[in-house]
């Protein structure tokens, strides 16, 4: 991360993410974000808070891309290109690319071989096949192209291995912050009994591990659960104390509420916990405390009358600039059962 002379940090997105759409034309693509709520694609031909190496290798394959007329994906699906994700790791000595399109066609071929051929190449490169409508970035299909499935960061003195299609932090520094958070509000105990709720690739998981917790750990992202098996053994930290559920929160709390867990992690996506999960946590585990990780404060501001309502008392709230630049704030807010 780079900071300019007023303070402002730059370069911190460790995960780059672009869209493709429709040339003038019609005859090739753009590479670039949406608009605010919006599906109209801005281009680009540079984003500031993208690390520098995530940049070049964007326009890089895009100038390939446009040389040989590939076209974007458009609004029916009619076109290839759809999305490309770059991820870093926090000093860009490694990175790794996904191309997101609706089908592997042979016009790629070319431009692919020449992104690989040269200078700015990735360490890894996929091609990601998404051929539905919908919200989402990325299909089910991946294929490896060429090199290394991973890049390798270090977060808290931890190793971890990340692929591109999961969730991990994008801005690693605030992450470190995030993580040394949750970990000064575990309770000094010599052993606890730890639920990690949408845990990703072990971000919380495998810190608390090698501090001698025992840990549950449920992701429903497959990947993200993959790289967090690695992570462990990449670590050489104890198995016998950490589960590993792959699935749904909702359908593995089904099995888990009748455990005892001393602490409960919560870290969801942005339109924070369904109903039923904050019920089976708060009504049903009461564990003696929550650390509630949050990506909108709105969605958080909206759940915690549930959650004092069942006895649960607001400890501490502390805010985390996960984007500068935005208007997106991270939350921390610690819980602790009074009943």
């Amino acid at each position: 991360m780079t900071v300019d002379d007023t303070g402002w940090p730059w370069r911190f997105r460790q995960k780059a993410s672009f869209v493709f759409g429709e040339s003038p034309d019609r005859r090739s693509s753009v590479i670039g974000h949406y608009a605010a709520q919006s599906r109209r694609v801005i281009p680009i031909v540079e984003c500031p808070v993208h690390a520098s190496r995530a940049n070049r290798i964007a326009f890089a394959l895009h100038q390939h891309l446009a040389r040989a007329r590939v076209s974007a994906a458009g609004p029916t699906l009619r076109g290839i290109l759809r999305h490309l994700i770059v991820r870093t790791n926090h000093d860009e000595s490694e990175a790794v690319a996904m191309l997101v399109v609706t089908r592997n066609d042979k016009t790629l071929r070319t431009p692919i071989r020449a992104l690989l051929a040269g200078p700015d190449k990735p360490d890894g490169f996929f091609l990601n096949i998404h051929d539905r409508p919908g919200p989402f970035m990325v299909g089910r299909e991946t294929i490896k192209i060429a090199g290394r499935s991973h890049v390798r960061e270090t977060v808290g003195g931890v190793s971890f291995l990340i692929s591109p299609t999961a969730f991990f932090q994008t801005n690693v520094e605030a992450a470190n912050v995030l993580l040394s958070l949750v970990l000064a509000h575990t309770p000094p105990a010599p052993v606890l009994s730890v639920l990690d709720l949408y845990s990703g690739s072990g971000l919380f998981t495998m810190p608390l591990l090698a501090r001698g917790h025992y840990v549950t750990a449920v992701e429903d992202n497959q990947q993200a659960m993959s790289d967090a098996e690695t992570n462990l053994r990449l670590n050489r930290l104890p198995t016998d104390r950490v589960r590993l559920y792959a699935g749904r929160v909702e359908d593995a709390l089904d099995r888990l509420d009748r455990d005892r867990f001393d602490l409960v992690i919560l870290d969801p996506p942005r339109q924070g916990c369904p109903p039923e999960v904050l019920q089976t946590v708060f009504a049903g585990i009461r564990p003696d405390r929550a650390i509630y990780v949050s990506c909108s404060p709105e969605a958080l501001a909206a759940e915690l009358p549930m959650i004092t309502g069942e006895g649960y008392v607001i400890r501490s709230v502390d805010p985390v600039d996960m984007f500068p630049h935005t208007t997106h704030i991270e939350t921390v807010a610690v819980l602790e059962n009074h009943r």
